[in-house]
């Protein structure tokens, strides 16, 4: 799968660099679900803006994925207290 996303990249930059496009790519284009409506049609509508495309919802989120690690972790903290 590698080969197929990187393969615009041709054999520059290195292995590892297009490795690492590619896993970014995969987890951009990977099926996320809406936080209020709970379908799988979320769309990246710009760098770190995610929009449900059935319901509209509009929030802010990571550049690659709609919930990062940090944003998770802190849901956590904020339900706890």
């Amino acid at each position: 799968m590698t080969k197929k996303i990187s393969g615009m990249l041709g054999a520059k930059y290195g292995f590892t660099l297009r490795r690492r496009y590619a896993e970014v790519i995969l987890r951009r284009r990977a099926k996320y679900y809406c936080p209020k409506c709970q379908t799988g049609v979320l769309k990246r509508v710009s760098v770190g803006i995610w929009q449900c495309r059935k319901c509209g919802f509009k929030f802010a989120g990571g550049a690659y994925e709609p919930f990062t690690k940090t944003g998770r972790a802190t849901l956590r903290i904020s339900k706890i207290m």
